[in-house]
């Protein structure tokens, strides 16, 4: 009797099980439903409703079992050098798009720090190289020739041989900078050790052309290493902004600098300040409009942030400043809206259109978010003649506006204001990822799942494919998907078929949240540690 008693005092009583079946059952629901509206949101809650699982089990041991204090006290010692250990051997290595970590052994380099630095001296790796002739396979920046993740006139050949066959394939300092391509040279930003490098390869053999080297890093657990930034080609030159602020104009053909701005020093504060304010790190890729450069500012200019910069091209002079918002992470766009030409910019907070010329702010829309918590990511999406889409995670969703304009505003090209056509939480919940808009339709993934939504009214077509938070790129009426896991999917850009699946191939192995390139029948891919090309058929 007494060795039954003494039994079932070690085992759990009936509360007990009951507590952690519901906790298994809540964690069950939010994995398999869309409870939460965010997968990472729901990856957190995951981790902390298995944390109280573990509490409750471990309480019951240690206070309510029939152990000896010798042997509960033991089992707190064991767990707790279990804990220690795993923690002095291992840390956090990054996160995933849905807040999943990854570790790494503490004491291992990371990937770029492994890497042979590419020659500091610009031009060292051979003679001048020609970017200032342009083609029709031309890819001179972020999102491709419209900054709008589209390529038009192009049509692949699905019929070509698949998967696509390798031309090169090697290893990259880190960055979740995309490719920029003029010429059949391709332009990139990446981390290497302490250097913070603007780097050129040669697309058909993946050699390295030049680079040009910056002594700064940006390194957070969450956001990764290395710059953010996809350069900008023009008319011969190479324009990039580095995570911690560095904003570049080199010569293309050699590398060489021909200016350089350190935005932090530019609008009054530190890069401490810089840091807490946009953690995740400066993210825009610089619009080239005319004689101007234009990028985020960000900082404090007589007690408020600037939203917006103007630089010349030629010399780096400050042209212009516009807008009293901070940063987010989107880049602008040139787009002309109700008969005005203007530059769109998502900022922390809000949604505004710039005149290119002044920067004088022609509208503004509140676009809830905070550069270090909930950050806006996604582009403003520009739809003629006179609206405006924008889209964000965070259970914010998609919503389209349109531009009134106000009558005798007294302002050359005029002001606006602005109408919601329609907002909705539920869809395009793009986190880090753009969109892409063709017939009438936005294809985009919405909390890392392919998403189809009717512009006009914001309903949701078909919803389907997991694809985690990867890209996208609209070739013709095909979807180019990288996957976040770095496979590259084919999907028909169509409302009728949903997810329709034309062909799927593993392009790069980890995680890959970088834009993809085409150029010509060259599909260039890189992630955080790696970078390849693909030739694909191409259709005449």
């Amino acid at each position: 009797m007494a060795e039954q008693l003494s039994r079932k005092r070690l085992m759990p009583p009936r509360w007990v099980w009951i507590t952690v079946a519901l906790l298994g059952l809540a964690i069950v629901t939010l994995q398999l439903t869309d409870l939460l509206g965010d997968h990472g949101f729901a990856n957190m809650a995951t981790w902390i409703l298995s944390f109280l699982a573990v509490l409750v089990l471990l309480g019951w041991w240690l206070f309510l079992s029939g152990l000896s204090r010798r042997a509960r006290l033991a089992t707190v010692a064991g767990l707790a050098a279990a804990v220690a250990g795993f923690l002095t051997l291992f840390r956090v290595d990054h996160l995933s798009g849905e807040l999943v970590p990854s570790f790494a052994y503490r004491f291992a380099t990371k990937p770029d720090q492994q890497m042979e630095p590419a020659a500091e001296e610009a031009g060292a790796q051979g003679p001048p190289i020609d970017l200032t002739t342009t083609t029709p396979d031309d890819f001179p920046g972020f999102l491709g020739p419209g900054r709008n993740a589209a390529l038009e006139g192009v049509r692949l050949d699905l019929d070509a041989r698949w998967p696509p066959p390798l031309v090169w394939r090697h290893a990259i300092g880190a960055a979740w900078s995309g490719f920029a391509v003029r010429n059949g040279h391709a332009v990139t930003m990446e981390q290497r050790d302490e250097l913070e490098m603007v780097t050129c390869y040669n697309v058909r053999t993946g050699r390295l052309e030049w680079s040009h080297g910056t002594a700064t890093r940006h390194d957070t657990t969450a956001g990764g290493v290395g710059p953010r930034c996809t350069p900008t080609i023009d008319r011969g030159k190479v324009f990039a902004l580095g995570a911690t602020g560095r904003l570049l104009c080199l010569d293309g053909a050699t590398g060489r600098s021909l200016w350089e701005k350190d935005l932090v020093e530019e609008f009054g504060i530190t890069p401490e300040e810089d840091l807490a304010a946009v953690a995740w790190g400066r993210a825009a890729s610089p619009l080239v409009a005319g004689q101007r450069i234009i990028v985020p500012a960000g900082g404090m200019r007589d007690d408020h942030p600037v939203s917006l910069a103007a630089f010349d091209v030629r010399d780096g002079r400050l042209l212009w400043e516009g807008g009293e918002r901070q940063i987010g992470y989107s880049s602008p766009a040139l787009a002309t809206l109700a008969g005005v030409e203007q530059v769109l910019i998502v900022n922390e907070d809000t949604a505004s259109g710039h005149d290119p010329r002044t920067g004088r702010v022609l509208w503004e829309h509140d676009w809830p978010g905070l550069s270090n918590r909930n950050p806006n990511v996604s582009q403003a999406v520009p739809i003629p003649p006179d609206r405006v889409f924008l889209s964000k995670g965070y259970l914010q969703g998609g919503m389209l506006l349109r531009l009134v304009p106000r009558p005798a505003s007294g302002y050359p090209g005029g002001t606006f204001d602005t109408e919601v056509v329609w907002q909705d939480s539920k869809v395009m919940r793009t986190k880090f990822t753009n969109v892409t808009v063709l017939d009438g339709c936005v294809y985009g993934l919405s909390d890392g799942i392919l998403e189809c939504i009717d512009l006009a009214s914001g309903r949701r077509i078909w919803k389907d494919g997991r694809y985690h938070h990867g890209q996208i790129l609209r070739v013709g009426g095909v979807l180019v998907v990288m996957c976040e896991w770095g496979e590259v999917v084919l999907v028909e850009a169509t409302p009728d078929r949903p997810n329709h699946v034309l062909g799927r191939f593993q392009a790069l192995e980890g995680m890959s949240w970088n834009t993809l390139a085409l150029a010509g029948r060259y599909l260039l891919v890189r992630n955080a540690t790696e970078t390849a090309c693909y030739e694909v058929g191409i259709k005449n």
